[in-house]
């Protein structure tokens, strides 16, 4: 999916108040920009957010409209973020949440993994984490699992064969985690199916959740091995609720997804 980028919000929100202190002062683009000694079409692009507005500018512009320093301020906002995980945010939606469906082909989702299939995630993430971070993630998507217990929202699940039969347990931990979602499966507010390897298709390999809030808002989720999305935007949302529709048509129904985890547990 292409997602279409803006320019930051602080650019827009900073070309807006100059744009109003400038039409609240009667003055003119062309008299701004002739006072900061560069082009018209620089300071449109300011106004409209594309371009970031320099301190220079920004000075000149304070000065002229006499905004007090309001405008001078401003650039301290404009300066360039530090990436920021969106996990946090996520995890604040999901908790009002009245529906919840996930769409993970390659893994177990996090609110139906044991706390040895956790552990073991967490202590094969590369680059390495030390024994203090691997602590904090168990114990806050541990704090994540008291969601399933509120029996009016809806949770579905679409989970992959492959973190089912190649997990990264062995043995009889892996037994349990698959007895776990079983156990799961079986709260009449939890839908569980399975997506055999036959029925893998190109680009299902993600993992996408979307949330709907109680207000009927939808917004969705997608989350990689170093980056995650959280997207708003209704058309965006209505394309991944789109692809969990498919994933949940080519998985198993929830009963026979049911046989199908027990049957991998007897083989154990």
């Amino acid at each position: 999916m292409t997602v279409e980028s803006q320019p930051p919000i602080g650019w827009r929100y900073c070309g807006d108040q100059l744009k109003r202190w400038r039409q609240r002062a009667g003055i003119s683009r062309e008299e701004l920009a002739k006072e900061a000694c560069v082009g018209v079409e620089l300071i449109k692009s300011i106004e409209q957010g594309r371009r970031r507005a320099s301190l220079r500018i920004l000075q000149i512009a304070d000065q002229l409209c006499g905004a007090g320093g309001l405008l001078e301020a401003a650039y301290q906002y404009l300066k360039p973020e530090e990436p920021r995980s969106t996990f946090h945010d996520f995890f604040r939606y999901e908790r009002e949440a009245i529906a919840f469906s996930s769409g993970e082909p390659m893994f177990i989702p996090g609110l139906l993994q044991t706390e040895e299939t956790m552990r073991a995630l967490f202590n094969a993430a590369w680059p390495p984490v030390d024994d203090a971070t691997v602590e904090e993630r168990v114990a806050i998507r541990l704090s994540r699992q008291a969601l399933l217990d509120k029996q009016a929202v809806a949770f579905s699940f679409v989970i992959g064969e492959l973190p089912l039969r190649y997990g990264i347990l062995e043995g009889e931990a892996q037994k349990r985690q698959l007895l776990h979602l079983l156990e799961m499966g079986q709260r009449r507010n939890v839908t569980t199916q399975i997506m055999p390897l036959d029925r893998y298709k190109d680009g299902l390999d993600r993992a996408v959740t979307v949330l709907e809030l109680p207000r009927h808002e939808r917004i969705a989720y997608e989350e990689g091995h170093a980056w995650s999305a959280l997207i708003g935007d209704p058309a965006k949302v209505s394309m991944y609720a789109q692809w969990q529709a498919l994933v949940g048509q080519l998985a198993l129904p929830p009963r026979e997804s049911a046989c199908f985890i027990r049957e991998l547990a007897e083989e154990l």
